[in-house]
């Protein structure tokens, strides 16, 4: 095991949901910026092997990376953040572990051994994080641990992470805490006590954090730093602020103001480096929170009641926007009470509409009345995966008069199965990990909206789905107008379709969302923005 590499555990405590993602980003992004290599993975603490076959209600969206493994939404902030991919060694579950170490007790490794939390789970979680290190030779791994402390769910991984602090050598690990001050308003002051019985339960289990993060509403005064600090046996320095954002791109730069990644690198003996260069992230936040113009679209989908179920493609939106220092407006409408009698009403003043990704029937029709809509009114419409296959059904019925056109997974008995399951879906019966997922090739057609926008004849992309655009279908379809403009070269499979009679009509198989990042957003969000800004003559 080499171990030039450092590692830096991040761990959360008092309530869930505080950010520990977005501060793993943010400091992973600051201590790039000085020219380190960085990694960053996810442990999570619950017994499904992945997200994939999880509710996005409760978890959010299902993040898929290049090499096709469904991981956690977090994985996505350190793309967007870092602008490197991220890979199934990123991501890491108890189920996974758990399914792992019971393999080899089967096939004997363990010699007869009792197989334990105690070495075997926390030994497989630790070979986890040291794999990361050692794949690409990094100087630095950041490793956050889902959950809070004090669930029992984490405490494996807690125990793991003490255990390697023994094992590395000194000044090669350090603890970073992220917990809440919360204000309250009765009293009308800050409290600290939550943040000390969160340490005091680290304390507990072991493990004595080197950095406090204290996600606050309001300003931490001085004295409370060091009272803070006083009783959670860290110096005053170490107590890191961490002021609720206006955007969570704005992280970085509080961080760097905060002097997070300094603490960071002087406790692990680094004294020498080189200045942050943030000059692109701050010409992105400049263009972010100055905006020259401003857009409205509306997103149509049915887990539009939780924001971080499109994750992903709100947060291209975004990049899309700064690029162009245009003011992404977006509305989401929830598919399901979408009608064609309120359909107008619900998009009024909407100058584009996309329809989102998404599995099974519900909400289903709104999507197709979306899609008709906006075919029918002209307004730019772009299509992502199931809304891909929504604008085909669609088309199919309303402009080639297939009638009762569907995709057989919405009904199984259609007599049109213009969207059908892929020849080789249909021998799956397991529904974990088993679509089609991950980097795939598309070549696009010369002089199409897609070619124009990526400007490349070729171009990769990542997948999540099971079914397809039935080829029985494609010619009737080009007949009438909707071209398939990027294809599977080794399939032959429609991934890109388009109307090229509309202002801006594009539909994907795909999840462009994915691959874009705070300097590299995707060419197709930026195109359709831009094209609406032009529509509305104000770019």
């Amino acid at each position: 095991m080499g171990h030039s590499s450092k590692f830096i555990f991040v761990t959360g405590g008092v309530a869930s949901s505080l950010g520990k993602g977005i501060v793993s980003a943010s400091l992973a992004k600051l201590l790039q910026s000085r020219g380190f290599s960085v990694g960053i993975q996810k442990l999570d603490p619950y017994l499904n092997v992945d997200p994939g076959t999880m509710n996005p209600y409760e978890h959010g969206e299902c993040y898929v990376t290049a090499d096709g493994a469904e991981t956690d939404l977090d994985l996505g902030h350190y793309e967007r953040f870092l602008n490197q991919e991220t890979s199934r060694s990123n991501s890491v579950s108890t189920g996974q572990i758990y399914a792992s170490v019971i393999e080899k007790e089967r096939k004997g490794v363990y010699l007869g051994k009792t197989v334990q939390v105690i070495p075997h789970i926390t030994n497989e979680i630790k070979e986890r994080v040291l794999a990361l290190a050692g794949q690409k030779n990094l100087d630095f791994v950041i490793t956050e641990i889902g959950g809070t402390v004090g669930d029992i769910e984490s405490l494996p991984y807690l125990e793991a992470m003490r255990q390697l602090r023994l094992e590395l050598p000194e000044k090669h690990s350090l603890f970073i805490h992220l917990t809440l001050v919360p204000y309250l308003k009765a009293a009308g002051e800050l409290k600290t006590k939550p943040t000390q019985h969160s340490v005091k339960q680290l304390l507990e289990i072991g493990v004595q954090p080197d950095v406090l993060v204290c996600r606050t509403e309001h300003p931490i005064p001085e004295d409370m730093r060091k009272k803070i600090a006083l009783f959670c046996n860290v110096r005053a320095q170490d107590v890191i602020e961490a002021l609720d954002a206006q955007s969570i791109y704005d992280v970085p730069m509080n961080m760097l103001a905060e002097k997070l990644d300094q603490v960071v690198l002087h406790k692990l003996g680094i004294n020498s480096y080189k200045d942050a260069d943030l000059s692109e992230w701050k010409a992105f936040l400049e263009r972010l929170h100055n905006p020259k113009t401003e857009i409205h679209i509306g997103l149509i989908g049915k887990y539009v009641d939780h924001k971080d179920a499109y994750k992903s493609v709100h947060e291209a939106f975004t990049h899309a926007g700064a690029k162009l220092a245009c003011k992404v407006h977006i509305k989401y409408i929830q598919s399901e009470n979408l009608t064609v009698e309120n359909a107008k009403d619900a998009v009024k003043g909407l100058q584009g509409i996309v329809v989102l990704p998404g599995f099974g029937a519900r909400g289903w029709l709104g999507k197709l009345e979306a899609v008709r809509y906006a075919r029918e009114n002209n307004i730019p419409f772009f299509g992502i995966c199931l809304g891909m296959q929504a604008s085909v059904i669609e088309f199919s019925r309303s402009v080639l008069g297939l009638a009762n056109a569907n995709s057989s997974e919405m009904d199984e008995q259609t007599p049109y199965p213009v969207i059908d399951l892929m020849a080789e879906q249909k021998k799956h019966t397991h529904l974990g990990g088993t679509m089609r997922l991950g980097n795939y090739t598309c070549q696009l057609e010369k002089g199409s909206l897609a070619e124009k926008a990526y400007q490349s004849l070729s171009v990769q992309e990542r997948h999540r789905h099971r079914y397809e655009l039935n080829p029985a279908f494609a010619e009737a379809l080009e007949a009438k107008g909707m071209r398939i403009t990027g294809k599977n070269p080794e399939t032959g499979l429609a991934e890109i379709v388009e109307i090229p009679s509309h202002p801006w009509f594009l539909a994907v198989q795909f999840h462009p969302e994915l691959r874009s990042t705070v300097l590299n957003p995707h060419p197709l969000f930026v195109d359709f923005v831009k094209t609406i800004a032009m529509q509305a003559k104000n770019l």
